[in-house]
């Protein structure tokens, strides 16, 4: 009979230094949300942000950004891993680092790891995480459950920038490759924006479309603390006419990964068919940065996510939202109460 592997047995100790964190992060293959300044970006509204490594004989084999809210009452608490962990992989697997999914024994123990820790330190109903990984990936954690209300969407469509940009543009609809060419042709004034003034004026053109659209969104200094705790990480384009922006799209990077944040536009900006040109500036910074993929983040049955599926024939579906219960007022929490809704509200706008 043969001998039973054994156990991986790790430790987890908190980073408390930006650099460290972020090195570590883009080194693994993170997500841009696992980024210090996006923990620094919740952390400034009811969010606080522990960012957890985890080793095994002293090497580091996964990492967690771990928001905490308190909830009032008896609920306490609870946890989210917004596309984490970050799972380190072994030699021979370099293709799954780049989506920090590790090999399956690692992810395991990591992940149980970081749910542990949330258990013993935080408590409360219960912990999400929503992790950056396929769906089908296998994850053996123990209380695991289907999250009743997810954050991010798992339906999304990721662009593979190792392909060319030709071949990114042959999978487009004709439409959109028209008008990305079409821009080019005409001379688009499109521009990366750096300026905080700037970006108030942007954040104009997002007002604009949400009262159109009808959907919700943030006070300005929400935006600009994206702005500046992300800094060169936070990729925010815009096209102009007569000085004026028109439409945009806000990405932010890590090392691997373009997630597109927000975007919008004016009736300007869609009768100059400004805005496939806006979103394929974001693809080629990216891919002139040399990440790999472009995660466009979320796609539903509306009409923004008609023009995200414009940019390549396949959709793509991560593992989704995973809920491990802490506490017997977990149900209560998730099914019962319209706090737990606006609580999901808020963390999908942001």
């Amino acid at each position: 009979m043969p001998a039973l592997s054994e156990p991986i047995t790790l430790a987890v100790d908190l980073v408390t230094d930006p650099s460290t964190w972020d090195r570590e992060v883009l080194a693994l293959g993170g997500h841009p949300l696992q980024l210090w300044g996006w923990g620094e970006v919740k952390a400034a509204g009811a969010w606080k942000a522990h960012r957890l490594r985890v080793t095994e004989d002293g090497q580091t084999v996964g990492l967690a950004q771990l928001l905490v809210r308190p909830l009032p009452a008896q609920f306490r608490a609870l946890s989210y891993v917004p596309r984490g962990p970050v799972v380190a992989h072994h030699d021979g697997e370099t293709a799954q680092a780049v989506f920090g999914v590790g090999d399956t024994a690692t992810r395991n123990a990591v992940t149980n790891t970081v749910v542990q820790w949330a258990r013993e330190n935080v408590g409360g109903v219960g912990i999400t995480i929503e992790p950056d990984w396929p769906a089908g990936t296998q994850l053996d954690l123990a209380g695991r459950r289907v999250a009743a209300n997810h954050v991010l969407i798992p339906s999304t469509l990721v662009l593979d920038l190792t392909k060319s940009p030709d071949e990114l543009l042959a999978d487009m609809r004709k439409s959109t490759r028209y008008e990305i060419r079409k821009g080019a042709r005409s001379g688009l004034d499109i521009r990366r924006v750096t300026d905080e003034a700037e970006v108030l004026r942007v954040l104009d053109v997002y007002k604009e479309t949400a009262e159109r659209a009808g959907f919700a969104i943030h006070h300005d200094k929400y935006y600009l603390d994206i702005h500046r705790e992300l800094g060169d990480r936070s990729v925010l384009v815009a096209t102009y006419l007569d000085d004026a922006p028109v439409t945009f799209a806000w990405c932010v990077n890590s090392a691997s990964t373009s997630f597109l944040l927000y975007g919008g536009g004016t009736d300007a900006g869609r009768k100059a068919t400004a805005t496939a040109p806006t979103y394929w500036r974001t693809i080629e910074i990216a891919q002139e940065q040399g990440l790999v993929r472009y995660d466009m983040n979320g796609l539903l049955n509306d009409g923004i996510s008609e023009f995200k599926k414009s940019f390549a024939k396949h959709t793509d579906e991560l593992v989704g939202s995973i809920d491990v219960a802490f506490s017997r007022w977990y149900t209560t929490w998730n099914t019962a109460l319209p706090t737990a809704k606006k609580v999901v509200r808020k963390l999908r706008r942001g």
